[in-house]
Formats: structure tokens, C-alpha cells, sequence
């Protein structure tokens, strides 16, 4: 092997004093670059998995922590190092727990080697309120059939802070159906005397307590009523359903005032005059093409600055 080696016509020290330089040109050009590149590329792929806006804040605590942990490293403060990397790795754990259903969705497209998808935006369908509203009617109306009273808390826009509430209630995070709210407000249920919080198409929470109006209310009406009353006179941003247990009649609660009695039929058109049609949730990463546009765009224009050249505006109005 080395006879054939020595046969060559290539000098073995020139290829030698090739991968050295090539080496020297790595370390002092690429290395960097290319460590920056691939750090901002994961980056992306990480913002492109959540589905949320509110997650981003989360993760951009998180990349503080790492680039603080970084600088403790070249300005070498070992103690605010120690520190710092612990906390990254706490916090590196607790996101995992948190986001699993989107670093179950990343796992995934890795191993089938869906690398494209990795870095396409996850746009995460939010269902109508027409499907969610048609769920509320259907059960509203079973209830008052069977008189099984029952006081259902709609968000009409932004969350509810829970001191509002006497009680904040036990925590569901439940998709919102008929055969679900029906079983909630059954007289068997230990959450059936409370309310039940209903954001967007999630059931929040059950056996909420609600502070009772104030106000002289018939004496045909009963602590569901005047605690539908009570929290529309507080918060703005919410309506209420309240079916009687006494005489099965469907009321909503608005501001304070109650419209009652309705049928299942108004109950539906008055629910769809309150709620707008929503729409696909905006997610929190760019698409890769509209991003790498907007760089190129901005990046030519810093060019031409720097360079002191002319835009393609100012070349079209002269």
C-alpha cells in the first residue's frame, strides 16, 4: 500500500499542508458561521412545533438563559456558570414535559425523516363555535327535558381571572361535548352544584362558585340564576346558561340580565350572534419562504446602505 502510495504523482506533504490549511480556513472562517447557522436553524424548527403564541414566551426565556450561560462561560465567572447551566438543564426538562405533545410531533417527523416538515409552520385548526355552540344546544336541551339543573359559563372574549370567582373550581381541560356536559350537571357528580367554565371549545374548569347578585330577583329564580346574574355584573367579557331544575326553563344571562325563557332553538341564535366565526390559529413561526424573503429583502437593502448604492426606487423614479 505505501509502494503505491510513494507511486503517486502527488506529493503526500502537499496534501498534508492542503488539509492543514483547509483545517486553519474551518477554524477561522466556517466554524463559527456554520455553528451560528445551525443554532438558528434549530431554533426555527423549535418555534415552528408550537402551536401556541403563548408558548413562545417560554421558549424565549429559555434561549436568555442559554445565551447567559454562554457569556458566564467566555467571561469565565465559574459560579454564575454552575448556576445557569443548572437552570438550563432544569429548564430544558420542564419544557419537555410541558410541550410532549409537540416534541412527540418532532420525534416523529425526525424518525420517518420528514426533514421538510420539520421546518414548516404547525398551523393547529382551532374547531368553529358553531360545532362548539350546537354541543351546548343539544345538551342545554336534554337537561331541560329531564329538569337537571345546570349553569354554564361562556368566555366571550379574553380569560376570566379567576378571583372573580368565590371558588375557581376543579380543572378539566376538556374538549367540550353533549355526553360531557350532560354527565357533569348529573345529580350523582360531585360538580354538579357548581358551574362549568367553557373558553373557546375547552371545558376550563368544573363546580365553579359564583358570587350571587345583589340585585331583588323573583322568587321563582334560584342561586343558579342569581349566580349568572352575579358574575355577568362583574366580568363583561362572559354569558351565562342557566337551565332551572325546578321548571327545566333555559335562561341566558348577560351584563347582569337574564333572558329567559328561551327555547333551545333561540338559546342557539342568540349564542351565534355573540360568537364570530374564528379562524386557523396564526402560528408563532414564520413560513421558511416569507422568512427567507424578508431576509434577503432587508439583507440587500443594508448591502446597498453600506455600500452607498442607489435602491431600485430611487433608479425607477429617476
Amino acid at each position: 500500500m505505501g509502494y503505491l502510495w510513494n507511486q503517486l504523482p502527488i506529493d503526500p506533504s502537499w496534501i498534508q499542508s492542503l488539509l492543514l490549511r483547509l483545517g486553519e480556513i474551518w477554524k477561522q472562517w466556517l466554524k463559527d458561521p456554520i455553528d451560528i447557522i445551525l443554532v438558528l436553524a434549530l431554533s426555527y424548527m423549535v418555534l415552528a412545533i408550537i402551536g401556541e403564541r403563548r408558548t413562545l414566551w417560554m421558549v424565549r426565556g429559555f434561549i436568555l438563559l442559554m445565551v447567559a450561560a454562554a457569556l458566564s462561560a467566555t467571561l469565565e465567572l465559574n459560579l454564575l456558570k454552575f448556576v445557569l447551566n443548572n437552570l438550563v438543564i432544569g429548564s430544558a426538562v420542564a419544557m419537555a414535559v410541558i410541550l410532549q405533545s409537540e416534541f412527540r410531533r418532532f420525534l416523529e417527523q425526525l424518525g420517518k425523516g420528514d426533514f421538510k416538515l420539520l421546518f414548516q409552520p404547525y398551523r393547529q385548526t382551532i374547531p368553529k363555535p358553531d360545532s362548539t355552540i350546537d354541543e351546548i344546544v343539544d345538551a342545554v336541551k336534554e337537561l331541560s327535558q329531564n329538569r337537571t339543573g345546570a349553569l354554564m359559563i361562556l368566555e366571550t372574549s379574553g380569560p376570566i381571572d379567576e378571583r372573580d370567582f368565590s371558588v375557581p373550581g376543579v380543572k378539566l381541560n376538556a374538549e367540550v361535548s353533549k355526553e360531557l356536559l350532560q354527565s357533569i350537571f348529573q345529580t350523582s357528580t360531585l360538580l354538579h352544584d357548581g358551574a362549568l367554565l367553557i373558553r373557546a371549545s375547552r371545558i376550563v374548569a368544573a363546580g365553579v362558585i359564583l358570587p350571587l347578585s345583589e340585585r331583588s330577583a323573583s322568587r321563582q329564580l334560584g342561586t343558579r340564576h342569581r349566580a349568572a346574574m352575579g358574575i355577568t355584573e362583574r366580568v363583561e367579557n362572559c354569558i351565562c346558561v342557566v337551565v332551572s331544575e325546578e321548571t327545566g326553563s333555559i335562561s341566558l344571562a348577560e351584563r347582569g340580565v337574564l333572558n329567559r325563557p328561551l327555547t333551545s332553538s333561540k338559546l342557539k341564535e342568540l349564542l351565534q350572534s355573540r360568537f364570530s366565526q374564528t379562524v386557523e390559529r396564526e402560528p408563532v413561526a414564520p413560513d421558511l419562504r416569507t422568512l427567507s424573503r424578508k431576509l434577503g429583502t432587508r439583507g440587500a437593502a443594508l448591502i446597498s446602505r453600506l455600500l452607498r448604492l442607489p435602491s431600485s426606487a430611487s433608479r425607477e423614479k429617476k
